[in-house]
């Protein structure tokens, strides 16, 4: 109890040393000035404080279930704290209190003194931050007193627009409470996409045109639908907003590429794992990529000085695979195949690979295709028939797969050994890519692939015509995002 009053006589003491002290320092001041500060001022002892909100925005219930944007029915005024503020020193307190002052889009921290001369602005607050003079930290205090700035609140009404309001405000004011609010995107170029939910959908033009309006550069905001084609490794989608442009003008790791995004699959957050297995690969190395799609591997690796033989099946991703090697000027370090997965394995790297293993350069194979890779692992077997000298430089393959099971390591390791018919246990690593959904991981295995199946006497001579079934699987759930 003793410390309680001790705190308490500590908190009145320091602040009727800051009134004292604003006090001496008005003394300086011009005195016409000082009267208008003085005379203006409400008395501490019986200002009241208007009741603060904990959220800036409340939406008024003529929003809520709106399905065509009126922009207009967003506006509200809302009461702010404020600081009164002599102009020469006004710079210097708008910095020390950056912490404190109001942080939304479009509205000013300083606005003009309607209550006083020219002599004085306001510094509007972040009601969430500052509810009383003791909201503010010792240092801001000491700020405060040393440019000789009161204290005392002043309260401003402050309209906030639809301008000022950030596209999560807007929407949680516009769909029906207790349900799920997203305003998360994934954004390629200019196009942004969303996977909407069904309870989403009555407002799916809506959640457009917010999602274009508040990031700057969207003018194309798309919906999955919820299946994508294994084939092709494209999907469906909508436009919700904008125009319907399509080609995407996109920057990875300092690579430029171009394609259409409804016709050609990329995914912008596979970035990290791009950069990562192109790091692996050496000046004079070979890669065969199984499944290129627009060139997000083939493309570094050929502009670090290895030799690429890139392919995919869909016919718009081999024609923009084309087109950004040219366009990153490494069309003479890549050849183009226009094949399916099996054809391209018992192909190209097939007639490659012997001159290959008797070389010193590394060879690596990139299996991207989620979905199926692990399942073309077996196109391996018994697909050459002489074996080299040694066994120093047999390929690296890069395969990636989806897994739901509760131990995704032991589960994506399994499936490779079955298809090559051979175990790869202590003989492989597996790298976590991400979490596409709850409960479903994306993997990456790498492993030597072993002369026992690349020379396996139980090959067939002929080669195979069919590709495993394509799987239609659900889109991946979008997660952030700028």
């Amino acid at each position: 109890m003793t410390q309680y009053r001790h705190a308490c006589n500590g908190r009145m003491l320091r602040l009727l040393g800051r009134i004292f002290a604003s006090a001496q320092t008005q003394r300086n001041l011009n005195p016409a000035a000082v009267n208008r500060y003085f005379c203006s001022a409400p008395c501490p002892s019986f200002a009241v404080k208007p009741i603060m909100e904990p959220k800036l925005y409340r939406p008024t219930p003529e929003v809520r279930g709106m399905t065509s944007l009126d922009k207009e029915a967003f506006t509200q005024t809302i009461t702010v704290p404020a600081l009164r503020v002599l102009t020469g020193v006004l710079n210097k307190v708008v910095k020390s209190l950056r912490k404190a002052t109001i942080q939304r889009p479009g509205v000013p921290r300083v606005v003009q003194d309607k209550e006083q001369s020219n002599d004085f602005r306001l510094v509007l607050l972040d009601p969430r931050r500052v509810s009383s003079p003791s909201s503010f930290s010792e240092a801001e205090a000491e700020s405060l007193r040393s440019f000789g700035v009161s204290e005392e609140l002043h309260y401003y009404e402050l309209q906030l627009t639809y301008d000022n309001l950030k596209s999560e405000e807007i929407l949680e004011a516009v769909l029906p409470p207790d349900l799920d609010v997203t305003s998360a995107f994934s954004r390629v170029g200019h196009i942004a996409h969303m996977n909407l939910r069904d309870h989403q959908l009555p407002y799916k033009n809506l959640i457009g045109q917010v999602i274009m309006d508040k990031n700057p550069g969207v003018t194309c905001v798309v919906n999955k639908t919820n299946i994508i084609d294994s084939t092709y490794r494209n999907f469906r989608m909508e436009v919700l907003a904008g125009e319907e442009d399509m080609v995407a003008k996109v920057k990875e790791n300092g690579v430029t590429y171009e394609f259409d995004f409804s016709r050609v699959y990329w995914n912008p957050r596979l970035s990290t794992e791009h950069q990562r297995v192109v790091q692996l690969v050496k000046r004079g190395d070979t890669v065969f990529d199984v499944f290129a799609g627009v060139g997000p591997f083939a493309i570094p690796a050929a502009r670090l000085g290895a030799n690429v033989l890139a392919n995919d099946l869909n016919p718009e991703s081999y024609r923009w695979l084309q087109h950004n090697c040219k366009l990153n000027k490494v069309e003479s370090k890549v050849r183009v195949f226009n094949l399916a997965g099996r054809a391209f394995i018992r192909g190209p790297l097939k007639q490659e690979l012997p001159a290959l293993l008797n070389g010193t350069s590394g060879v690596h194979v990139v299996m991207n295709l989620p979905a199926l890779a692990l399942d073309f692992l077996d196109a391996f077997r018994g697909l050459l028939h002489q074996e080299p000298p040694c066994d120093e430089n047999l390929p690296t393959v890069h395969c990636y797969g989806f897994s739901k099971d509760d131990n995704p390591d032991t589960d994506v390791v399994g499936r490779a050994s079955r298809s090559l018919g051979f175990p790869l246990e202590n003989r492989c690593s597996v790298h976590f890519v991400r979490n596409v959904a709850p409960n479903k991981n994306m993997l990456c295995v790498r492993f030597t692939l072993p002369k026992e199946v690349l020379f396996g006497s139980d090959a067939e001579d002929t080669e195979p015509t069919e590709e495993p079934a394509p799987k239609r699987q659900k889109c991946e759930e979008t997660k952030n995002a700028t």
